[in-house]
């Protein structure tokens, strides 16, 4: 038999260990119990592990490993030199998020492993068992025989057991399709969303310094690891965590995505009461458009105003130089006087956010950051950053912590996806990687981003409230900017001050927040519909969206505070046969939490309620 510590097992309640046959089992449990995890060693010395939900197999026998550059496979020959176990149960207070305070209560094992040989490599295994999932990494300990190594492979599996149905897509801005794992292939964008009896999703937290996983299928019901490049480290040296989010329902996984945030480090920003989350509005390269737009931004109670690509030249020429305010001729649409929009904005509290693209910012950044800040920039939008290598990983999340140092927001776009690295870095208020607003996506496809993309955390979904090519209808527009959340959420898209009509229901555009107190999913099918209620402060607000046919849904309010009044304010489709798309109704009605409320949307409708207590 293998040695293992027995103080500490039998200090761990948590922690069970079964021993038979040369071969120990080491099991971890959530703290509610109804989620543990398994690990042990093979006959091999194969370190492998099982994960099992309300006392059903989840995960069968999954490898774990990695291989080395240097032909050094750490998947085999091991033993167990050390345990170490620990409760963790804390809370802390997010500076923006979907909730105000978030419990971070997990059992952790930490598993020491030694090949021997004649390297005596040291790999550890860590694993955390909360009530909404797993996660497991590996770690370098510093150690005499290996200092500097190169990462070419990691080895990590997911096995379930059946032939489940996956939610897959190969480009984190295209569509999603429902296939059995047998179907799903290749290069799969994560959070990864299975149907496993329960609804399971995979994914990789704490992203900072190595190279980005997309999901392979290397055998049957099997989910692998590919990573973007490989990987150089020195020891101490930490992977990013792998995490297997557990819920009975598609809601129940969102409500439970602050695992994500979990998973990475505290606040590094040592007093973030500069960072400015809102809603913002894109204007024109243009003095006269963007000084209306500013005023437009007031009118919506919005943060900021976006001067998008081409204020100093052509995006994409690398000869394009983002210290100068020179104008691409081909989106030139009369004067732009950059710093004059920043000071007029500045005296009406509207913040300017400059995009920059990857292009200028790899060769700039160090010379704009200063430059911005002097100028009154309060942020700035990445342009199709690179991503997937260790070396643009750790690129984009330097540039970050640059722009923390000169108090700037960030936004980044095209394909980033996040990992929660937001809870270190909270000027990163949002990013991209979502098949957004502007790319007119379906119904069906928007109903399914809360439980796909949004399960990683805040997207930049680009609402475009004014456009006639929208699918949706505008209450579904409206009810889009409460579902969706984003700290930095742009609406008016497409639109212009000049379309603006001040209609009644844009009423949830100027209130709504971009940064909540709670957070509860009401109701949840996959491509059909969704229904979310958050709270700022007192208030709720409620969003739903539809696909498909048309479809009624109960709201009960349940959860308002008991014995209160609340004021409904209630935007509806007008027509719920959809023959406009463009009316929405607006009515009021009294309610407390023992009231339902009914929403009834069009084909590819919605519906958008604030619920605000009456004194």
């Amino acid at each position: 038999m293998k040695r293992i510590c027995p103080v500490l097992i039998s200090a761990s309640c948590f922690l069970q260990v079964a021993s038979a046959q040369a071969k120990e089992e080491l099991t971890l449990s959530s703290p509610n119990g109804e989620l543990s995890l398994s690990f042990e060693l093979s006959k091999e010395g194969a370190p492998v592990y099982s994960v099992d939900y309300q006392n059903k197999a989840l995960l069968l026998e999954s490898a774990l490993g990695l291989k080395l550059k240097d032909g050094l496979e750490l998947d085999r020959d091991f033993s167990i030199v050390s345990v170490a176990t620990k409760k963790h149960d804390s809370k802390w207070k997010p500076y923006v998020g979907e909730r105000s305070e978030v419990r971070d209560h997990y059992n952790e094992l930490v598993v020491g492993l030694d090949q021997g040989g004649s390297k005596a490599t040291r790999l550890e295994i860590h694993f955390r068992v909360y009530d909404e999932g797993a996660a497991f990494c590996y770690s370098f300990p510093k150690q005499e025989k290996l200092k500097s190594f190169t990462i070419a492979k990691e080895l990590s599996q997911f096995r379930f057991g059946g032939d489940h149905f996956c939610w897959d897509t190969k480009d984190p801005q295209e569509v999603y399709r429902r296939v059995p794992i047998s179907k799903a292939g290749d290069d799969i964008e994560r959070p990864l969303l299975v149907e496993a009896g329960p609804f399971v999703a995979l994914g990789e937290a704490r992203l900072v310094d190595y190279a980005r996983l997309r999901f392979t299928t290397p055998a049957a019901h099997t989910f692998g690891v590919h990573l973007g490049s490989e990987v150089d480290a020195e020891t101490p040296f930490a992977t990013p965590w792998r995490y297997v989010m557990v819920g009975d329902t598609p809601g129940e996984l969102l409500e439970n995505n602050d695992l994500l945030l979990n998973l990475n480090e505290p606040c590094a920003i040592e007093d973030p009461s500069w960072i400015r989350p809102g809603k913002v509005i894109r204007t024109e390269l243009n003095t006269k458009v963007a000084k209306e737009t500013v005023d437009w931004a007031v009118e919506m109670g919005a943060a900021h105003i976006l001067i998008d690509a081409g204020w100093y030249g052509a995006e994409n020429d690398n000869k394009s130089d983002a210290t100068t305010v020179t104008v691409d001729p081909r989106r030139d649409s009369g004067e732009l006087d950059l710093q004059a929009v920043i000071d007029y904005g500045k005296s009406k509290g509207i913040g300017t956010i400059l995009y920059v693209n990857h292009r200028a910012l790899e060769r700039q950044l160090d010379e704009l950051l200063p430059l911005f800040q002097k100028w009154g920039v309060a942020g700035i939008k990445f342009g199709f950053v690179n991503v997937g290598s260790q070396k643009w990983t750790q690129w984009v999340h330097d540039s970050v912590r640059k722009c923390a140092d000169h108090q700037m927001i960030v936004d980044i776009h095209d394909d980033y996806r996040p990992t929660g690295w937001s809870r270190t870095y909270p000027n990163l208020l949002t990013q991209e990687g979502i098949k957004g607003n502007e790319t007119m996506p379906t119904p069906e496809e928007n109903v399914l981003l809360p439980f796909t993309r949004f399960l990683s955390g805040a997207a930049d979904y680009t609402v475009c409230y004014y456009s006639s090519r929208v699918k949706a209808t505008r209450a579904q527009q409206l009810a889009a900017s409460i579902v969706y959340y984003s700290p930095f959420q742009l609406i008016f898209w497409y639109d212009k001050p000049s379309q603006f009509k001040n209609e009644p229901e844009l009423e949830i555009f100027k209130q709504v927040p971009t940064t909540w107190d709670e957070t509860r999913v009401i109701h949840g099918s996959l491509e059909k519909y969704v229904s979310i209620a958050r709270r700022s402060g007192k208030r709720w607000f409620i969003g739903t969206m539809n696909a498909g046919q048309g479809r009624a849904l109960d709201l009960p309010l349940d959860f308002l505070e008991p014995g209160v009044q609340y004021q409904a304010s209630i935007k509806s489709d007008a027509f719920p046969d959809g023959s406009d798309a463009k009316a929405v109704a607006n009515s009021f009605r009294m309610v407390t939490s023992e009231s339902v409320i009914k929403a009834e949307m069009a084909p590819n409708g919605g519906q958008a309620i604030i619920l605000t207590p009456v004194e």
